[in-house]
């Protein structure tokens, strides 16, 4: 799963624009998620290039390819649990009465 360079560009801007010491500025809900989803989107290529590398002989350790898909595996179920968190508040914010 690649994302492409439009996007990779805006989420490292993105990242740059999180508050810091330096930065006092307030942080961007958006921007934290853009981050939030190249940082699972990272891990999901380093755990298929360290399959990759498994299957070429270069990696011989099978421990850091677990590790990594591991890793991968956990980042993905834990953005699929806030989406799915975000959809529900979402949804019982529009069946309010008002």
């Amino acid at each position: 799963m690649r994302i492409n360079e439009n996007v990779q560009t805006m989420l490292t801007s993105a990242s740059k624009n999180a508050l810091t010491p330096e930065n006092d500025s307030p942080v961007n809900f958006s921007n934290l998620l853009k981050e939030a989803v190249y940082k699972v989107n990272e891990t999901q290529v380093q755990s298929q290039q360290a399959t990759m590398k498994l299957a070429t002989g270069e990696i011989e350790d099978i421990s850091q390819v677990t590790i990594a898909a591991e890793k991968a595996a956990i980042n993905l179920q834990l953005a699929i649990q806030v989406r799915n968190k975000a959809l529900d508040a979402y949804q019982e914010i529009m069946r309010m009465q008002m």
